[in-house]
């Protein structure tokens, strides 16, 4: 009896889990999700400070060989200066920032697209009191 009840209880829990998974599966080969249910608050990277909402697209999806992610860096925050190690590509998706780029200060703003490549250091930080959002994409 006992090992029937444990098995149910595990059922149950499983079943708990896959209920509150935030990512949509579909048996034809795609994957959904939706911001709202990943955003989440996060410091600046890369000891960049200040506060940002990070969204972290498909983080749990085990054999994807790319990151995709959303960042909002509200003013006095930022992505920290520093060194690339593979090539990465941000989108402006809105706002006006500055991009240091191995330490050249470079004005950026919403349909800009920079590629670093690996081996150059760089940072993004909003300018004045708007926030900043980009799209960060690179290789695992």
């Amino acid at each position: 009896m006992q090992i029937i009840a444990a098995f149910f209880t595990g059922t149950l829990l499983t079943l708990a889990i896959v209920a509150f998974t935030k990512t949509v599966k579909n048996e034809e080969g795609y994957t959904i999700e939706h911001e709202r249910e990943i955003e989440r608050a996060e410091p600046g990277s890369h000891n960049g400070g200040g506060m940002t909402t990070a969204y972290s697209f498909f983080s749990k999806v085990s054999d994807l060989k790319l990151v995709f992610r959303k960042r909002v860096l509200r003013p006095g925050s930022s992505i920290g200066y520093h060194l690339q190690k593979e090539d990465e590509i941000y989108y402006i998706a809105d706002g006006q920032g500055e991009l240091t780029m191995n330490g050249k200060k470079i004005p950026v703003t919403a349909g800009d697209a920079i590629l670093t490549r690996g081996g150059n250091s760089h940072g993004l930080k909003p300018v004045e009191n708007d926030s900043l959002t980009v799209i960060i994409n690179y290789d695992k």
